[in-house]
């Protein structure tokens, strides 16, 4: 079954490439989404995919790429979008 999450991730997640890092793992799932900075220094974004894919992502996000600082992760179940075609990236 085809679920969405909305994400937010605090913590030292700019400049880090997390966006980026968000997308691969993203892809490597095989979700579709999209993933932005914040302008108070946090990275936001949805995910959609099947739940295995979903909660892999939320762990790795979770985590974060090498030099990120995840302090906390704040997630949402929501109403799932049609016609999307990728996991992209932001500005």
């Amino acid at each position: 079954m085809v679920k969405r999450v909305s994400f937010r991730v605090h913590g030292q997640v700019q400049g880090v490439s997390f966006r980026y890092f968000t997308r691969k793992k993203a892809n490597s799932y095989n979700l579709t989404g999209w993933v932005r900075n914040t302008s108070n220094g946090k990275v936001e974004g949805e995910a959609q995919g099947d739940e295995d894919g979903i909660q892999k992502l939320l762990k790795d996000i979770d985590k974060g790429p090498t030099h990120a600082h995840v302090v906390k992760l704040e997630k949402s179940e929501i109403n799932v979008v049609e016609g999307e075609s990728g996991f992209e990236v932001r500005h």
